[in-house]
């Protein structure tokens, strides 16, 4: 694998860690600016929208833009985000700096998918997808909880510098790593880009992320009352649980990318079956502290099987441009985020106990197998006629053999 896929996990990193490290920052942030911790919550959705509305758009506005630049400008934009959050001198101006800090974080995941793939042979492109998500889920393991420690011992402020400085440490990396020649401007434009969209196929890959990790996100936005409820665990121990998350995570991801290669769309069916079966069995590993922890990793692991095949899958349906439907799929994985933790909030609203959104993402993720299965077909239906037309055309050029009537 290139060493250029390095920059691109230094920048998933930063990433990652200034995405969730907010969650366990808003005790702070809310007694630091007088507000109440809900109003604080708000600080995650922020992100969250600008993930959703900046992955499209800053693809599009970039599509004729050389790629290594683009993925350089999206970084500046990173570090600006959170240089501004660091500095904001209220709860509305840290919300738009909250907000200008998403919006790079689909395009440059998107946008990097396709470098990644484009310096690998392509029995390697699903692996060097994961490698870039490695950034991300490694994020979860030492990012968020180092930064949490930093935000609660130095103020949280510092903790936004600090991620600004991975972010300026990605962008020296980029610069340094990723060869020019290998990221030129795309041909396509934005008009090429924009057509990749009108596709069934690419829409239902972009279904299959929402629904698929949707059924993640169900429970992973309950976990920790799961944990300290059910299970019995002490809340000092929860970022340790967590950091178990990352770590099945971490493995997921590398083991999805090796068996996607391989077997894309085996990989994704296996790994959403394994997600169904750990959410149904959520309620009876959350029973005792050991198999509960057990169930944390098992979570990451099934879930993000899936991450590198459903960034390939939408990429290779939109073969022609994929700028733009990569960074589509991200905004569909920040869809799935807020839709997965409202469906399994309306199972907790209604009393069906405290591991219930498990079960309801139990649910989405046999709504993803649907859509997948789905996918699956209208592939079948558009390649047998275009086969059977292709068996004719080289049967009319076939020159009969003598004698082959009277056998």
């Amino acid at each position: 694998m290139p060493l250029a896929l390095l920059a691109l996990a230094v920048g998933a990193f930063g990433i990652g860690t200034t995405e969730f490290v907010i969650m366990g920052l808003l005790p702070d942030v809310a007694t630091d600016l007088h507000i109440s911790i809900p109003t604080a919550g708000h600080l995650v959705s922020a992100y969250a929208l600008g993930v959703v509305i900046g992955a499209p758009l800053l693809a599009a506005l970039t599509a004729r833009m050389p790629r290594r630049t683009v993925l350089m400008a999206l970084m500046g934009l990173f570090v600006a985000g959170n240089a501004l959050s660091a500095l904001a001198p209220g709860y509305d101006s840290l919300l738009a700096a909250r907000f200008l800090s998403g919006l790079p974080h689909g395009a440059f995941f998107g946008v990097g998918a396709v470098v990644a793939t484009n310096m690998v042979t392509p029995e390697r492109k699903a692996r060097s997808v994961s490698l870039m998500f490695l950034g991300l889920t490694v994020a979860n393991i030492a990012g968020v909880p180092v930064a949490t420690l930093m935000g609660q011992h130095l103020g949280w402020r510092a903790t936004f510098l600090g991620v600004s400085a991975i972010g300026v440490a990605a962008i020296a990396s980029l610069a340094l790593l990723i060869p020019r020649a290998r990221t030129d401007a795309p041909s396509v434009g934005l008009r090429g880009e924009l057509s990749a969209l009108n596709s069934l196929p690419v829409w239902l890959a972009l279904g299959t992320t929402v629904t698929g990790f949707g059924a993640l996100f169900a429970a992973y936005s309950y976990v920790t009352p799961m944990l300290t409820d059910a299970a019995g665990y002490a809340d000092s121990s929860v970022t340790l649980l967590l950091a178990l998350f990352g770590v099945g995570a971490t493995v997921g991801n590398l083991v999805g990318g090796r068996l996607a290669d391989h077997a894309m769309r085996r990989t994704l069916f296996g790994g959403l079956l394994s997600l169904t079966a750990v959410l149904l069995l959520f309620p009876l590993l959350m029973s005792t502290p050991l198999t509960a922890a057990l169930a944390v990793i098992l979570l990451g692991t099934a879930a993000f099987i899936t991450g590198s095949p459903l960034q390939l899958m939408v990429m290779e349906k939109a073969s022609a441009a994929p700028s733009l439907a990569s960074s589509a799929n991200q905004a569909a994985f920040n869809l799935a985020n807020a839709g997965g933790a409202w469906i399994g909030g309306l199972a907790l609203a209604a009393d069906f106990g405290v591991t219930s959104p498990a079960v309801a993402g139990a649910g989405l993720a046999v709504l993803g197998l649907a859509v997948a299965s789905t996918a699956y077909l209208v592939d079948r239906h558009r390649a047998t006629p275009s086969a059977g037309l292709a068996e004719r055309v080289v049967a009319s050029h076939v020159p009969e053999q003598p004698g082959a009537l009277q056998h």
